[in-house]
């Protein structure tokens, strides 16, 4: 229990699709001058030394925002997200952002920051990042608890518009059915809100039940992006990543559409593919 560490990913092709999401998404919700409240139930550190040795052991951001530095092709929401990567290195690829600092460095004066992190000393590191880094530290709140019952406890939110990231480590078998529930009950809360869900494709079958437990939920307008850096296989580990969004942006799925196929031909190999799909009509 409790031994995730995010550092030992950071950067990796999981990270480019769900914060490539996470940006257009926070993007677009905040070009209304409405204030609202970000959720973010697996924080993380918030930010990561690509040089320490839990980077170094796995190099996994080798296949992932590594080979996407130096992007010189002509699809935007590609090139927005590798600019707000670059926004915290100096040149070099040194430093990922994690979701709590790619969504501080979006969000506005108004808009507050809720950030859960359980395990003890990735909550500290958690709370002393954002200290340093967060353009708006009085509208940041750091948490060291579940954040699945944290999420629900702040719904509906002060502000009546929000925006969800639910992104576990799915370590226990057991998550895949909780995030299932909890959306259930965040939906019921607030249901005009966006809630966007990553998960991982280590087993495909997992990832089904996740699908048609939340095609029977009675949610609307639920969309599903996954890329594939290789064929499905259950013994490789994660072959693939996605995010579904509920209540998304108009545009996403039009961006996304586009993003998709390159980020196929850049990030993986012969056997990979994309998802893009409209699991749900509003």
């Amino acid at each position: 229990m409790l031994s995730y560490r995010h550092s030992f990913h950071a950067g990796n092709p999981a990270d480019v699709i769900k914060h490539l999401v996470l940006i257009e998404t926070l993007t677009y919700l905040t070009q209304k001058d409405k204030p609202l409240e970000y959720i973010d139930t697996h924080s993380g550190v918030g930010i990561y030394r690509l040089a320490n040795a839990d980077a170094q052991k796995t190099q996994e951001y080798l296949d992932g925002i590594a080979k996407l530095w130096q992007y010189t092709g002509d699809n935007q929401a590609i090139a927005n997200y590798v600019e707000r990567v670059k926004q915290f290195n100096k040149g070099e690829l040194e430093f990922y952002p994690g979701s709590p600092i790619v969504a501080d460095s979006l969000l506005r004066d108004s808009d507050k920051r809720w950030l859960f992190e359980l395990h003890p000393q990735d909550s500290e590191s958690l709370k002393n990042n954002m200290a340093e880094l967060s353009t708006r530290r009085k509208q940041t709140y750091v948490r060291k608890e579940n954040g699945f019952a944290g999420l629900l406890g702040l719904l509906p939110p002060q502000a009546k518009r929000g925006c969800v990231l639910i992104d576990p480590p799915y370590e226990i078998k057991s998550d895949y059915e909780q995030v299932v529930k909890t959306v259930k009950k965040a939906n019921a809360r607030f249901n005009s809100g966006t809630i966007m869900i990553w998960y991982p494709v280590v087993t495909r079958e997992r990832i089904e039940k996740m699908e048609q437990g939340l095609i029977a939920s009675g949610i609307r307008n639920i969309q599903l992006f996954e890329l594939a850096t290789s064929a499905d296989s259950d013994e490789l580990g994660m072959t693939a990543s996605g995010m579904i969004v509920i209540n998304p942006p108009w545009t996403l799925k039009k961006t996304m559409d586009a993003c998709l196929p390159e980020l196929v031909s850049l990030l993986s190999d012969d056997g990979g593919f994309y998802r893009s799909e409209q699991l749900v009509e509003e």
